[in-house]
């Protein structure tokens, strides 16, 4: 990122396509919805979403909400089921996020879901998020524009005050109508409420025709709780200088190894690889020694997940 402060971008059709044009190269930028300002990135763009974590310094790797622009655009990412179709018809466009299990070839970034294998989808009300979506044509990952942990955006002078030139433009369409994060419900295998927000408990259960179920409390699937990833099958074995006999190598910096992270020591990078490394090196059905990886900046959510990967199981 650069020193320089972001371009502040009105709700006209110039200021979306500029925004639009954005995204497209893989820029950060921030956009009102009716919740809370989101923190946008092309959700098919590894490094752009690796940046989201960067720009936030976001601690863990924790699933990201994608937002789409109508509940047909969502079915191209999430398997979609009769009770998904009642919830959209009678919540979308609005404050609002299913969990689906993905569907096959979705194109998303492995960063965006976690490793999980579910996507959080939602359709925004916000007539300018609506414009940038249509504008766009592709889902952008959004979780609230705000460093990690402080109070969540809803003006875009709360964006320029936490994000400042980490973002590369704010779409300024003045304050959050809802204020408060959306809503969200798991799918898989019966309606969950996974997080409370936009949408009361007692709406959502009034068109379902019954109750919520409880999350399992050790099972975190939705944005906003830690993540979860599906360790490898392998043994993990983390900060190896060099592999075992019989292990392969996953480095980072300028070193041989079967894979790498990033050759020229780019945590941003290493983030947007690291899931895909791991699955193709778990594929070799070998033990993974993994290279020291720093802990500065989004080095720490890097070295969470690998933590994770290697813990007892």
């Amino acid at each position: 990122m650069n020193n320089a402060l972001p371009d502040i971008l009105p709700p006209t059709p110039a200021g979306i396509d500029r925004a639009a044009r954005l995204l497209g190269t893989g820029a950060l930028v921030a956009f009102p919805t009716e919740t809370v300002y989101g923190l946008g990135a092309d959700a098919r763009n590894g490094t752009a979403v690796a940046g989201i974590y960067a720009a936030k310094g976001r601690p863990s790797f924790n699933p990201l909400i994608v937002h789409v622009a109508s509940a047909e655009q969502a079915q191209k990412f999430g398997q979609w089921s009769p009770v998904a179709q009642k919830l959209a018809t009678a919540f979308w466009p609005g404050p609002l996020s299913l969990v689906l299990p993905l569907v096959p070839d979705h194109g998303l970034s492995s960063l965006v879901t976690a490793g999980l294998p579910s996507v959080a989808l939602r359709v925004p009300a916000h007539p300018a998020a609506q414009a940038l979506l249509q504008a766009f044509g592709g889902p952008v990952a959004a979780p609230s524009a705000n460093p990690s942990g402080r109070i969540s955006p809803t003006t875009a002078q709360h964006v320029l005050e936490g994000l400042g030139p980490n973002v590369a433009a704010v779409l300024d369409d003045g304050p959050c109508t809802v204020g408060l994060e959306s809503s969200i419900v798991g799918l898989d295998p019966e309606p969950v409420l996974l997080r409370e927000g936009g949408i009361a408990r007692e709406e959502i259960e009034a068109v379902l025709g019954g109750p919520l179920a409880r999350p399992d409390g050790d099972t975190i699937s939705a944005p906003g709780q830690l993540s979860s990833h599906y360790a490898p099958r392998a043994r993990v074995r983390l900060n190896a200088t060099a592999p075992h006999a019989g292990e392969v190598y996953l480095g980072f910096g300028d070193m041989a190894a079967d894979m790498n992270l990033s050759p020229r020591g780019d945590l941003t990078e290493a983030a947007a690889a690291l899931f895909d490394c791991l699955h193709r090196l778990d594929a070799t059905g070998r033990p993974i020694a993994v290279a020291p990886v720093p802990t500065r900046g989004l080095g720490a959510a890097i070295n969470d997940r690998l933590a994770r990967a290697a813990a007892p199981r």
